[in-house]
């Protein structure tokens, strides 16, 4: 990011270039202060949607090192989740998540806070470590296989850094997750995120976690209130550049206690936990009129859509954009209607193609998450939802195929499955489906 947090292009380039030489998928792939009243601004309980009781007024901030973060107590606004009975039917979960989150020139991520706010839908932010790192000190950041100071999306600048942690603040306040997509954005075979060892995941996923905590006085914003939470215990999960080396990834967030990966690709069924963490990976989704499925992302459609550019002919924008849209629909529809299995849907605060992504995402937040029945959270608060329930239950789950309901209905179905409830809850991959290729996130 530059001058006011405005990528320039060659800051974009950069971005999809790396993953443009691999996502195109085809066959059958496819403003809110700190301390903000905790209830100001909640929608009055949208169709489907059981959030907790309203926080209770927010304790006097522990400091957490130079006061970049603080200990403000338990997040506001969570739900709590209860077991499921025997035989009743599952929630149906819907996942918005947004890589590389940072609030620039575009003001996307201020934008879908409050579109969030309008109809009760939290959400994942996967912030990028050097959003938060100023230029000047870029050579903080000691990237794996790389030279000190690289990044493939450049660093940012004060007011940028100062526009982000004011909407990361307001986020966590609105009940959504901080996670995180990392640092420098590294992908391809020459020293790419997929090329890295578990020890130097480690060491990429501590320096993320080192910029959001330090962000005061890399930045000089000591003025500034602090982020109100625990990053090293709020950190729970991610999704990797361009959807590369998650195998390693995996294995090294196992060890740093990580509860989920959404860096895969799967299909739309009941999710299973993969070293211990929840494989919530992005999933294959219809592309209207086309004969294939495509990965559930803005970027996924786009090189599909305009291979090889971001811009392509601003004709077929608003085609471009209903084409997403209505994707994401029917996918939603045949979970909703068959196997409820929770829909995973990534994107990025991007223009590309005049912005029609930007409107397709809004229109399917939209269209779904006020429907009965529908929840839309966070990767966090699904993760939580999942260990709650019986894992027979969730297995026997496992077994329904893309789009199949019971075929005698959930109540029978689930009848014997689940165990009696429980208490509250505190807060091997799928098959891949023949002539799949291996997709990449921008």
């Amino acid at each position: 990011m530059t001058a006011a947090g405005t990528r320039t292009t060659a800051q974009r380039r950069a971005l999809a270039a790396g993953a443009l030489t691999v996502a195109l998928i085809t066959g059958v792939a496819g403003c809110s202060g700190f301390g903000e009243d905790a209830t100001k601004g909640t929608p009055g309980g949208g169709p489907g949607v059981e959030k907790g009781p309203a926080a209770a007024p927010q304790t006097v901030p522990r400091l957490i090192g130079d006061g970049s973060t603080a200990f403000t107590g338990a997040q506001p606004k969570q739900p709590t989740w209860q077991r499921l009975k025997p035989g009743e039917t599952p929630p149906q979960f819907v996942v918005f998540s947004w890589d590389g989150a940072g609030e620039d020139s575009q003001k996307l991520f201020s934008h879908f806070r409050q579109v969030g706010k309008k109809y009760n839908a939290t959400m994942t932010y996967f912030l990028s470590g050097v959003y938060l790192l100023p230029e000047e000190k870029r050579n903080l950041y000691d990237p794996p296989q790389h030279g000190t100071g690289r990044s493939d999306i450049g660093f940012n600048d004060t007011e940028g850094i100062r526009a982000t942690v004011r909407e990361l603040r307001g986020a966590w306040q609105d009940g959504n997750e901080i996670g995180t997509h990392f640092n420098g954005h590294f992908c391809g075979p020459d020293g790419g995120v997929g090329t890295w060892s578990v020890e130097e995941w480690k060491s990429e996923i501590n320096q993320a976690k080192s910029f959001v905590k330090t962000w005061k006085t890399n930045a000089g914003l000591r003025a500034e209130q602090p982020l109100p939470f625990d990053y090293d215990k709020e950190l729970v999960g991610a999704r990797t550049p361009c959807l590369e080396g998650r195998k390693n990834f995996v294995q090294a967030a196992a060890q740093l206690g990580f509860r989920y990966d959404t860096s895969g690709v799967n299909d739309q069924i009941w999710p299973k936990k993969d070293l211990g963490l929840w494989d919530l990976s992005l999933q294959l989704v219809p592309v209207p009129g086309r004969a294939f499925q495509t990965l559930s992302m803005d970027y996924n459609f786009l090189v599909n859509q305009s291979p090889g550019t971001t811009q392509g002919d601003p004709v077929q924008h608003r085609h471009w954009g209903d084409q997403m849209r209505d994707g994401l629909v029917q996918a939603f529809e045949r979970s909703y209607r068959g196997n409820r299995a929770p829909l995973v849907i990534g994107n990025h605060f991007e223009s590309w193609n005049g912005g029609t992504y930007m409107r397709a995402v809004e229109e399917t937040i939209a269209t779904v998450c006020v429907q009965k029945d529908v929840k839309c959270v966070s990767f966090r608060q699904l993760a939580d939802w999942l260990d709650a329930q019986d894992p027979d239950v969730v297995a026997k789950m496992r077994t329904l195929k893309v789009g199949e309901a019971p075929e005698a209905g959930w109540k029978d179905f689930l009848s014997s499955a689940a165990s009696p409830a429980a208490p509250a809850s505190p807060a091997a991959r799928p098959a891949k489906p023949v002539g799949a290729a291996a997709p990449a996130a921008g």
